[in-house]
């Protein structure tokens, strides 16, 4: 950590030249004696990553930054204030410290919060920042988390863990792929601790992640603007009950939830005999989808299912609790229509449907527009069709 870079006239450096060319300021000569021209770069460009991920952090003078990669893999404001939400009693320990995004919101719910993060310079970032943010009740180990819980004697009321992937090994990973490896290490986090918190990607099977672990008690499933961003496992020690299953959507300080428990999961759905001009067209959000409770949507929300293997409910009415967004169908049309109009706008959407969205638009010519929505999908009786729609809600 280079405490040069938090020089005022550093600072003020990297301000004035947020939006400048990066890869000119890494070829030139640093202005700042003791500074290297990546590490300006770096600062710069790790910043401008941060300004709607950690506005926060972008808007705190001296903030320092890491690698540009370690801002893209830590969590944003908005799903680490959520997954505070969920730390039980008065100590937590994050022992994936990273940046320290989780550690501290965590700090703003608990009393103390011990951060462990193995890089000794990135554990001085964090707590260099966590002092600029005012956060005074995290304390920092530069050491490995799951060494420091194994060999402390303190229990705490909360771990939380967030497993890096060891390598890629394409979209299917086990938890096992990951580090910590918190399968084999899980009796020692239960000897430490009553709750567990386990932070995956959304790419993690929840059936193959249930049979992994053991005394999960919740499973959250978090988006941001349609995009699933994370699964948070909730192991409470002994816990042998039905198992809750929670898609969260966080979007424009806006929180919805579809919660049920996994028992409940199989439930009836009813399907639409024939779509209606001026009815509702409903597009689960990527946090429901993901829950895999296809018909529970229909049967919680009171909508109709277009398909057995189309994702998307038809209603005579708007539902704003709904999780996912809403279309108004103005025109049902076929694809011979469609090769008669010559003036066809819209955003083009795909399900279950045999053609891509891109080789629609260059076939059918169709020009973007922000506000109109050709949906290209299938209903019941097996026919494909077109709905022409405009946007109600998208969120």
């Amino acid at each position: 950590m280079n405490n040069k870079l938090l020089a005022q006239a550093v600072q003020d450096y990297i301000n004035a030249n947020l939006n400048a060319d990066v890869n000119q300021i890494a070829l030139a000569k640093s202005p700042f004696e003791g500074i290297s021209p990546a590490e300006l770069a770096t600062q710069i460009t790790a910043k401008k990553k941060s300004e709607k991920k950690l506005p926060s952090w972008f808007k705190t003078e001296k903030i320092y930054y890491p690698p540009v990669l370690s801002i893209e893999q830590t969590s944003s404001e908005v799903t680490a204030a959520y997954k505070s939400k969920l730390a039980n009693g008065d100590t937590l320990i994050d022992i994936t410290g990273g940046f320290g995004i989780d550690s501290y919101y965590f700090s703003q719910k608990v009393k103390t919060v011990t951060h462990c993060e193995i890089n000794p310079e990135l554990s001085a970032i964090a707590q260099h920042n966590a002092q600029a943010l005012h956060a005074m009740n995290i304390e920092f180990q530069a050491e490995d988390g799951i060494a420091y819980i194994k060999y402390n004697d303190a229990c705490f009321d909360t771990i939380y863990v967030d497993p890096a992937r060891r390598a890629e090994k394409g979209k299917v990973f086990m938890l096992k792929d990951c580090t910590p490896d918190v399968v084999s290490n899980l009796d020692l986090l239960l000897e430490k601790s009553s709750r567990i918190i386990i932070k995956t990607a959304p790419l993690l099977d929840i059936s193959a992640g249930l049979s992994a672990l053991r005394h999960v008690s919740e499973i959250h499933i978090v988006s941001v603007r349609n995009e699933c961003k994370e699964l948070l496992w909730v192991i409470d020690k002994g816990y042998k009950n039905d198992i809750k299953i929670k898609a969260v959507t966080l979007n424009n300080e806006i929180e919805k939830d579809f919660s049920f428990y996994i028992s409940s999961s199989n439930a009836s759905v009813h399907f639409t005999d024939r779509l209606n001009i001026g009815e509702y067209l409903y597009e689960p959000d990527a946090a429901l989808l993901k829950s895999g409770a296809f018909n529970l949507i229909g049967a919680t929300y009171g909508l109709l299912k277009l398909h057995p293997q189309t994702q998307l409910f038809s209603a005579d009415s708007i539902k704003t609790d709904f999780p996912g967004r809403i279309f108004k169908i103005e025109a049902i049309l076929n694809t011979a229509e469609l090769k008669k109009d010559t003036r066809l706008k819209g955003n083009v959407i795909v399900r279950n449907y045999p053609a891509k969205p891109e080789d629609l638009v260059r076939k059918y010519k169709i020009k973007a527009d922000q506000n109109q929505f050709l949906v290209f999908t299938k209903i019941a009786n097996g026919e494909n069709v077109i709905l022409k729609g405009s946007i109600i809600q998208y969120y």
